[in-house]
């Protein structure tokens, strides 16, 4: 007796080897997949000549399909049998044994799922409570007494049954109904979800707004790029016009020097002609040996003609021209070299627009342990106390600030520290305190400074300090002022320049440059600060 695999290898297609799909047959009685044999015979169309798969029985014309409607419907018979029950999710009915049925509701005291048909015959008494579908029904149960979960201890934290509440363990404990306790619980969590909720909200507007942050820095950039780009293009074009010129100058002069030198080689390839021509009748007449014939030409000197000697004069003195001037006319070149330093200076205002800043200090402002020079360039911290008045301008200790202020526009300035010691440098409005720890730049709102204290660096604001992920090896930074955009950038002026940080605030009063020094010497330069400290203050390191 066949098996059944036997059964199921006859519904395979001898050309695909798989079950049936659409069976159809030839006139010679096999089956095959309509689309295995369509592919056979359009390989056979080029030839002519068609046949059978399997029993190689030739056809003159292409054979007509004729679909085999019984193994059509023994095939998806097949296939019903073969493919698998859908599987159902979730929880089954309890007492649908011959095929699953999702339950809708389940009985606590029964511990069993019912389905909508069972539920129907279900006992309505108060005993049986229903529930929505759980495959944990152990669970809603006392462990000890087999009973509902009715009541909740509060002392244990516990949900327990009625015997738990009366004979049990937690017997003269408060306790309270499930309900109660889920509800006081239920509004908890909305609190909770309502703080979370609006944490979430908070979250998303911060992430808006750097979101928001985010795409003008990209746009900022963007248009940086292209302003540097053009300002780039413009100087390639007109350096290379700067260029041109210039070798055309070269050019010019070298065709001029050249056409006098090859005039006046002309010249002298006619007088040398000339010379060797009167060297050769002398050179005759030294010859003969007839003394009448030698006595009978000119004299000698009269063969020199005295113009000819006033032209060798003249060539001479332009000989002596040429040697002077043999060099090319340089001032002109250099002339056209000097634009250069208009195109550098357009580079500077084309990247950076720089107002420049002579930055003279205020005496009215120094502390009395600050001396400062006729100048107004050069702070120098002293032991020896300046009898200067006190007025409420003036700073307690340490410190300085520049006379001008700034209230628009781009700015920049460098100071030039030592690489040891401590420095602190930046700018501050005219308001701020003069008195107290609160007077320190940077230990107010109304101060931005960056400091340097035990090789570490640090910016502060409001007395807020943040540390700087890398000390600064170079002698040299950089304070950039934009006060309309209301940022406060410091740089590192190293090979390449080193962002350090910037400070965004909306600039309300003019800003003053302000230096913090300690046994050492500043000197204020145009648009540039030299500035050297050794210590530091105790009062100010401990903040």
């Amino acid at each position: 007796m066949a098996s059944s695999s036997d059964l199921r290898e006859e519904l395979d297609c001898s050309i695909c080897l798989s079950t049936y799909t659409d069976p159809v047959m030839l006139r010679c009685g096999h089956n095959f997949c309509r689309v295995c044999i369509d592919r056979v015979l359009d390989t056979q169309d080029e030839s002519g000549v068609y046949s059978c798969p399997d029993c190689r029985e030739q056809f003159q014309e292409r054979p007509t399909l004729m679909r085999n409607f019984a193994l059509c419907k023994i095939v998806t018979n097949i296939w019903h049998t073969m493919r698998p029950q859908k599987e159902i999710t979730g929880v089954c009915c309890t007492y649908c044994v011959d095929s699953p049925v999702p339950a809708v509701r389940s009985c606590l005291h029964c511990e069993a799922s019912l389905c909508d048909k069972h539920l129907r015959s279900h006992s309505k008494s108060s005993e049986h409570v229903l529930s929505d579908p759980s495959t944990s029904l152990q669970k809603r149960k006392c462990s000890v007494h087999k009973e509902l979960l009715k009541y909740y201890c509060t002392q244990d934290a516990i949900c327990i049954c009625v015997s738990c509440s009366l004979v049990g363990d937690h017997r003269g404990h408060q306790v309270e109904t499930l309900d109660v306790v889920s509800n006081n619980k239920t509004k908890k969590l909305r609190n909770v979800l309502q703080k979370l909720t609006t944490k979430r909200e908070e979250t998303e507007e911060r992430v808006r707004s750097l979101e928001k942050r985010w795409r003008k820095a990209q746009e900022k950039a963007s248009e940086k790029a292209e302003r540097v780009t053009a300002l780039c293009t413009d100087i390639r074009r007109r350096v290379d016009d700067l260029e041109e010129k210039v070798l055309s100058e070269i050019s010019r002069q070298e065709k001029e020097e050249s056409l006098s030198l090859s005039a006046l080689i002309h010249q002298l390839e006619i007088k040398k002609d000339e010379l060797s021509r009167k060297m050769r009748h002398i050179e005759e007449l030294c010859n003969m040996t007839d003394p009448l014939t030698v006595l009978q030409e000119p004299d000698t000197g009269d063969l020199c003609d005295p113009e000819e000697e006033g032209g060798d004069e003249d060539t001479g003195g332009h000989d002596k021209q040429l040697h002077d001037g043999d060099d090319l006319d340089v001032a002109v070149i250099s002339y056209l070299l000097h634009t250069l330093c208009e195109v550098i200076t357009d580079i500077r205002s084309g990247i950076y627009v720089v107002h420049p800043a002579d930055i003279l200090l205020d005496v009215n402002t120094a502390a009395n342990n600050v001396h400062i020079s006729e100048n107004l360039k050069t702070a120098t911290w002293t032991e020896e106390k300046q009898k200067r008045p006190e007025t409420a301008e003036r700073f307690q200790d340490y410190q300085v600030m520049s006379r001008r202020g700034f209230t628009s526009g781009r700015h920049y300035w460098d100071v030039e520290i030592s690489r040891s010691g401590v420095w602190c440098v930046g700018m501050c409005y005219p308001s701020m305190d003069r008195r107290g720890q609160q007077s320190y730049i940077g230990d107010n709102n109304k101060s931005w400074s960056l400091l340097r204290y035990n090789n570490q660096c640090s910016v502060i604001h409001d007395s807020i300090e943040i540390q700087l992920p890398d000390k600064i090896s170079s002698d040299r930074v950089r304070i950039c002022l934009d006060y309309e955009a209301g940022q406060l950038s410091f740089y590192e002026l190293c090979d390449p320049i080193r962002h350090l940080h910037t400070f965004t605030a909306a600039f309300s009063e003019p800003l003053h440059a302000a230096l913090y020094l300690n046994d050492g010497c500043l000197t204020v330069k145009k648009n540039n600060v030299s500035v050297t400290c050794d210590n530091y203050p105790q009062e100010r390191i401990c903040n």
